[in-house]
């Protein structure tokens, strides 16, 4: 829908520039000239198809599509518009080809003097916005969304003084937001959208100096800490802050505001009940999926234009009325999650006056509903409790002190242990003479584990016993226990489902979390099949793995046949990889020496998959959101290539992959592509969501590489690691990266290759630090890389 109104506004404009032309002269040869250009720098898309040598581009009006047009004043440009068909689903196109330079575009762009409108929307551009974008003064619009733009936003911004819409959507641009946006550089700027991009860091204070601001969307970044007192900016209307890391205090904003999206951040006090109220104007609010807590404002529901109201995931508390009131306008209303009590308004369950029926979702509140979707009123007062929002009582006072006292006197005790063993392990340590490595980067440590030594058994009995220590025995389930663990399969216990089965959340008898994953099974499928699957599965289990702990048969009572099969994993309930990398809040964003520990926890992890077990799990379909994190920071590789999901079910990727794991053709080397391109977004602190992006990272990664002084390598790596990292630490990790991303299979490194490299970017790192905080180990030489792997 977004795409036909984006059409139809360019045809309406269009129709205005020409009631405006005073005759129909020619276009400038020269301006001619340019666009034809320009189709050859843009490679010929197909939306070009139209524009040929005699195509009257001011006059001619049978070459225009919605997706390709140009309007002229006289015999000049002022408008050109190019927008390329996406792919499928609305996928971005891919990246022109690397002979494209934006350097050109743009200075091609520029012999179109009095060009006001600009929109060059997924067409595959990338590289930096070129600082020359100054010289096209006379640009009002400008929309280059969905392509692949990175770096900064470039100073040249700042000379458009006529510039009143800034739209650079789902591209990759870094960094933070200048603060020459603000304070008189922009006077006329109305609309600024740089959604879905990498930028990071505070808003800029100069913000509040940008009078004609009437949109500001800066969704789906990493921004975070408060946002500035937007309250001054009498025009405001539209803000649209979701999916960042901002907070805890709730922005100051003008009475004239239309819409407020603040979903998915850190805020954590409470909403001004006085300050919404004054909103006259508001109609849409959404702030779920925060922190924030104390009473909820039941006054935003009469609001007298509030149409969207969303207050879903967060703390809220209050005694909701029947007899509260609701707006003329109110469509849609989200309270679930919260710690609501009392009885739903009864407004809520009349439908609209403008609309034929409203949505109301209030599940998992204390609400009086009569039905099951419903918490138990102790259970609200509890959580109240146990976030501060609800103050105890009387009685309870004396027996709080003295717990209090035992808390605190406990915490001594603990802490004069721990600085103990920290003295005892810093003269351990400094009693011990230092080794490093001759040679910083392996190229070929070794290339895969001895047969002789696959094949010996011992072995791989050590590696199963060592690697599962602290994890529960494997065993076989009983129906009745997983039933019980997961209250009877309840919705609630459901985490997600795909071709395979269903994946619940459950906790066993004696309080061990696990996930338990349900799966289809084949009636052609013999007791054999499954006997063998199950002793392979039995041997997964690794301090670097989402291990197995055990599964479960489902009989067909008439013939005995296996009907269901579940499997039983740990939980490991400190989320993914990229939560603490990409989409970290300040504060929880893992330190460059994290980093190399848990890439080097991965690679333990994939090594076992290789050559731990027999046969070995190749072309896992490694991805950062199935790399998870337990509460030691402890990297787990939470999917992979199990062959029982490829038999039981035509794969769909995932953990079931196409690839049977004894006839993977370079199946090693497919894990180590998908380690490189971990290990990237791990460099560079940027959210990969394609291919393409993986390519222009490359591109960037070995440019950076081969720079003269550690700058240009620094301004790559993720900003808010990139001061506390050594050179040599920072170019060893970027090498591997970039070898493991290599196009020839074979030309990217083994895994014992990658921890040998990694295991020396620790230690360089530890050295340069002065402390052993970032690293697992000291680096080994590489025969010895094969025979420790075994202890992890």
């Amino acid at each position: 829908m977004g795409g036909t109104h984006g059409h139809a506004l360019l045809i309406l404009l269009s129709v205005a520039s020409l009631a405006l032309v005073p005759g129909t002269t020619s276009l400038q040869p020269s301006q001619t000239w340019s666009l034809f250009k320009l189709r050859q720098l843009l490679a010929d898309p197909p939306v070009l198809g139209t524009w040929h040598n005699y195509t009257d581009f001011c006059y001619g009006g049978d070459y225009k599509t919605a997706s390709a047009f140009v309007e002229c004043y006289e015999d000049s440009v002022t408008q050109l518009h190019i927008i390329g068909d996406p792919g499928p689903g609305g996928a971005r196109v891919r990246p022109l080809p690397k002979t494209f330079s934006i350097d050109a575009l743009f200075t091609t762009l520029a012999r179109l003097p009095d060009l006001k409108v600009l929109t060059l929307t997924n067409l595959g551009l990338w590289g930096p916005l070129p600082g020359k974008i100054s010289r096209l003064d006379k640009l009002e619009i400008v929309n280059v969304s969905s392509n692949y733009l990175y770096g900064e936003l470039p100073r040249g911004l700042s000379q458009l003084g006529s510039l009143q819409t800034l739209v650079a959507d789902n591209n990759m641009l870094s960094g933070e937001v200048p603060g020459w946006l603000g304070g008189g550089g922009l006077p006329l700027l109305a609309v600024l959208s740089l959604r879905n991009n990498t930028l990071q860091g505070t808003l800029p204070e100069s913000v509040k100096q940008m009078p004609s601001l009437r949109s500001l969307v800066l969704a789906s970044n990493n921004f975070s800490g408060n946002l500035p007192d937007l309250s001054g900016l009498k025009n405001l209307q539209v803000i649209d802050m979701a999916d960042n890391a901002l907070g805890p205090v709730f922005p100051k904003l003008g009475r004239k505001v239309a819409s407020v999206v603040l979903a998915g951040n850190k805020f954590s006090d409470g909403l001004p009940a006085d300050q919404l109220a004054s909103c006259y104007l508001l109609e849409r609010l959404d702030v779920s999926g925060n922190r924030f807590v104390g009473p909820f404002p039941q006054a935003l529901l009469s609001l007298p234009s509030i149409e969207y109201l969303s207050i879903a995931g967060n703390r809220f508390t209050g005694r909701l009325s029947s007899n509260a009131s609701c707006g003329d306008n109110l469509r849609f209303v989200d309270l679930s999650s919260n710690l609501l009590t009392g009885s739903l308004p009864a407004c809520l369950a009349i439908p609209a006056k403008n609309s034929d029926s409203k949505t109301v979702l209030f599940s998992a509140n204390c609400l009086s509903t009569g039905d099951d979707s419903q918490h138990p009123s102790p259970f609200c007062r509890n959580q109240a409790l146990a976030v501060g929002i609800v103050p105890e009582q009387g009685p309870k006072k004396h027996g709080a002190k003295a717990g209090l006292v035992v808390a605190i006197v406990a915490a001594v005790l603990a802490g004069a242990l721990v600085v103990g063993a920290a003295i005892f392990f810093a003269v351990r340590k400094a009693s011990r003479p230092k080794k490093r490595p001759t040679r910083r980067l392996v190229e070929h440590a070794s290339s895969a584990y001895p047969s002789n030594l696959l094949a010996d058994a011992r072995y791989i009995s050590q590696t199963v016993k060592l690697g599962a220590l602290g994890i529960p025995a494997y065993r076989s389930f009983s129906l009745v226990e997983l039933e019980a663990a997961t209250d009877n399969f309840e919705v609630s216990s459901l985490m997600g489902q795909d071709a395979h089965g269903q994946m619940y959340r459950g906790r066993l008898s004696n309080g061990t979390p696990v996930t338990i994953r349900s799966l289809k099974v084949k009636k052609s499928q013999s007791t054999q099949s499954f006997n063998r699957h199950i002793e392979m599965i039995s041997k997964l289990r690794h301090r670097h793995l989402v291990s197995a702990l055990g599964h479960c048969f489902e009989y067909n009572l008439d013939d005995s046949t296996v009907t269901q099969l579940f499997l039983v994993f740990e939980y490991v309930q400190n989320g993914n990889l990229r939560g603490r990398i990409s989409q970290g809040t300040e504060g929880r964003r893992l330190t460059w020496g994290q980093r190399i520990s848990t890439t080097i926890g991965l690679a333990k992890g994939i090594q076992f998959l290789h050559g731990g077990i027999i046969p070995g799990l190749f072309a896992n379909n490694l991805k950062i959101t199935n790399i998870l994190l337990d509460q030691n920071q402890v990297a787990k590789i939470g999917s992979y290539n199990i062959p029982i999901l490829s038999e039981t079910v035509k794969s769909e990727g995932g953990a079931g992959n196409k690839y049977h794991s004894d006839r993977v053709p370079n199946g090693d080397k497919i894990d180590m592509y998908d380690f490189g391109v971990i290990l990237l977004e791990v460099i560079t602190g940027r959210p990969i969501s394609s291919i393409y992006e993986v390519e222009i990272l490359k591109e960037q990664l070995q440019s950076a590489l081969t720079a003269e002084g550690p700058s240009k390598r620094r301004s790559f790596v993720d900003p808010a690691v990139s001061k506390g990292c050594s050179d040599e630490s920072m170019r060893t990790v970027m090498e591997i990266c970039l070898r493991c991303l290599a196009k020839e299979a074979m030309q990217r490194p083994s895994v014992e290759d990658v921890l040998w490299n990694l295991q020396f970017a620790a230690q360089v790192q530890d050295d340069w630090r002065g402390d052993s905080r970032s690293s697992e180990e000291s680096p080994l030489s590489p025969s010895q890389v094969q025979e420790e792997s075994a202890l992890y």
